[in-house]
């Protein structure tokens, strides 16, 4: 009975361990200098000694978050459009500049940027928001186009209009594929946040760069080690609401086929 308790499947899920190790890299940085000193023994200090690893990671988190609220905005917005009657004839050219702003190099972005928007947060901000919106505008696109038209008709046929059909019905059963290019934009964009620190951005980039720049490894051994745990824990998270958003569709699809 206890291994079926709540408590033994929470102590058992990745996301908790994925967590914990997180926090542990962000607070018990600094007391692994010992470690890192027996490692790198040349290097002096053997930890990042400018602002703390939690400082990095909230300006880090502050930067992916608001870019990925803006490349959610655009790229939902866009994708909705796209599969409008009227934006139809739009879709091949939203989807062709998605995918140019995503494979163009970010540090070329940012080069481009920085003469307009200064050194700071603001060219990495533009950067990360174009590398967004790809995954998130084809994941619409793709979700919105896999409700079945007889979903459609039979909500019409209920009166609805066409923006009740889309916020009640088309949104919702696209939610799952939609958040899949969420999760997708999100967890690249937090890898790719280091690079900011190339223009001035704080970010957990900040080590990493300096450590390349100085030459200490173990500075970017450091800085790598808190980007990949957020990125793991991130992406975990995300994981488990997308199983529990899946669940919510079949429950609620095995409601509406029972009625």
């Amino acid at each position: 009975m206890s291994d079926r308790s709540p408590l033994a499947g929470f102590a058992r899920s990745p996301i908790l361990w994925a967590g914990l190790l997180f926090l542990a890299s962000i607070a018990l940085m600094p007391r692994l200098a010992p470690l890192f000193a027996a490692a790198f023994p040349a290097i002096e200090p053997p930890i990042y000694g400018g602002d703390s690893f939690f400082t990095l990671w909230l300006f880090h988190a502050a930067l992916v978050a608001i870019s990925s609220l803006a490349a959610i905005a655009i790229g939902i917005t866009a994708g909705v459009f796209a599969t409008r009657e009227t934006g139809s004839a739009f879709r091949p050219l939203l989807e062709a500049l998605a995918t140019i702003g995503q494979t163009f190099p970010p540090v070329a972005v940012l080069a481009i940027a920085v003469p307009a928007l200064g050194y700071g947060a603001e060219p990495t901000f533009v950067a990360l928001t174009l590398y967004g919106i790809l995954p998130i505008l084809k994941n619409t696109i793709a979700g919105i186009a896999s409700v079945p038209a007889v979903i459609r008709e039979a909500a019409a046929g209920m009166g609805m209009t066409r923006f009740e059909i889309l916020r009640k019905v088309e949104l919702p059963l696209a939610a799952s594929i939609i958040l899949v290019g969420i999760r997708t934009s999100i967890v690249i964009n937090i890898g790719t946040a280091t690079i900011g620190s190339t223009v001035g951005a704080v970010t957990l980039g900040t080590p990493i760069i300096g450590g390349l720049v100085s030459d200490k490894v173990s500075y970017v051994i450091q800085g790598a080690i808190v980007v990949g745990l957020f990125a793991i824990l991130t992406d975990l998270v995300f994981e488990r609401l997308d199983r529990r958003l899946r669940r919510f569709a079949v429950d609620d699809r095995g409601r509406g086929a029972r009625e």
